[in-house]
Formats: structure tokens, sequence, C-alpha cells
């Protein structure tokens, strides 16, 4: 089935300006100005929503949505937050490179970034972990990600063992309360990643098909810890 080009005129032409000539130096700035848009202008739900490509060591392919919910320009990664046991936590554990696309259709911007995955620090994950809502805390714990359940009932009844665990209503059985501050620590299954980009692709919608492109790349040298010693960035318009 194909569909026909939309014949409704986007009146949102804030965000239409190309890209700068000369090219900038550092693109996930620009990702990150980007991305404070993308939130204010209140387009979509999950303005930090990102495909994340990941495989396995045979080069077998997949990819999901996950929430960026950072971005540090220097020294240049995203964060992403998710169960270290599942599919993709697996598949970087085999293959610890990624690839990522941020899309912003209302706003005619994409962002492509591939690189190297490495796990967040552990204090980093803990912060994260207590920021959210009890009950999805509660999740966390009840989840096997990824894993398969014989039935719906078998998921909520590790829900429910999880809470009684932690001394918390079912999440689910009664009024939200958010605010209950009750100490659930995070599982050591579950965390933070860090997409070190070693190449960064800003597009922004062009008239007439004819769109502005441009790659940034640079070397990425295995530092202390699991940091990185990062080479300068180099940069060229493509075309569209």
């Amino acid at each position: 089935m194909q569909f026909a080009p939309s014949t409704i005129h986007d009146t949102v032409t804030e965000h239409m300006e190309l890209l700068p000539d000369p090219l900038p130096g550092e693109p996930l700035a620009v990702v990150s100005r980007w991305m404070d848009q993308a939130w204010a202008a209140r387009r979509q739900p999950n303005a930090n929503s990102m495909v994340l490509a990941t495989s396995t060591r045979d080069g077998r392919p997949s990819a999901r949505v996950v929430l960026c919910k950072d971005i540090v320009p220097q020294p240049g990664y995203l964060v992403f937050y998710t169960n270290y046991l599942s599919s993709k936590g697996r598949q970087l554990e085999e293959n610890p490179r990624a690839a990522a696309v941020i899309h912003w259709d209302a706003l005619h911007r994409q962002v492509r970034l591939e690189g190297l995955v490495v796990t967040s620090p552990a204090a980093d994950s803990d912060a994260y972990f207590a920021s959210r809502s009890w009950d999805r805390r509660i999740g966390a714990w009840a989840s096997a990600q990824s894993e398969p359940v014989a039935s719906r009932a078998a998921l909520e009844s590790a829900v429910a063992a999880a809470a009684r665990r932690f001394g918390v209503p079912v999440p689910g059985t009664a009024p939200a309360d958010n605010e209950l501050e009750v100490p659930i620590p995070r599982p050591p299954h579950w965390g933070g990643y860090r997409l070190w980009a070693d190449a960064v692709e800003l597009w922004v919608e062009g008239e007439a098909r004819i769109h502005d492109r441009a790659r940034w790349t640079r070397s990425l040298t295995p530092g202390a810890g699991d940091a990185f010693t990062t080479g300068p960035w180099s940069v060229t318009r493509l075309q569209p």
C-alpha cells in the first residue's frame, strides 16, 4: 500500500532553518539544543524517544524505542536506562556498539548516532532509579525483561509479589500515590548505559526533498574505567 503525500501544510516554521555554514564543530551541542526545543514545542508526548539498534556477535540486528535521558555534549555521550539482562542488554554485552535515531517529524529534524556503549556508573543509576515513581521501581523488580512468561496473570502475580516484598500497594489496584516514600533500591540487573558517539549525522528537512545533512566523525580510545579519550570531530556536508 502506498501513502499519498500529505496535502496539509505544516505551519511550524520556527525550526526549519538549515544547518549553518560553516558547520559547528560540536554536533552533540546542537543535538542538546534541538532536544530542548522539541520539549518546548510540545508536539509529541515523548520528545526524547530514540530508536536504539543493537546486534548480536554474529551481526543479527534488532531495534526498539528507548528514552534518551541525558545528552552530555562534552565529552560526548547519550544516556538511556534499561534491564541489563534484556535482549538489548545481552546484545550490548556481546557487541558493545550501537546506533540510534531521534526523529522529530513535526520539527523537520533527525539525528543519527553511532558509537560504543558502556554501563553508567552505579551512582548515576542509583540516583536516576530513586527519582522514578515507586510503581515504576516495583515494575523493574518484577519484570525479567524479554524473557517468556506463561500468561498475563503470571506477570501480574510477579508484580504483586514484588509489591509485597517492599510493602507497597500493588500497582494499578489503588489510586496511584507517586509521593509514597518507601525505600525501594535499584535492582542489580537494572541501570544506565552511555552511548559514546563516534559518528553523528544531523538532518534538516528541505524544500522539494533537498534536505540538509552533515556527518561528524571522531576516534574513541579506551581510557580509565569506562571513559574514552576522544579525538577531534571531523565534519562534512552530505547530499540528501
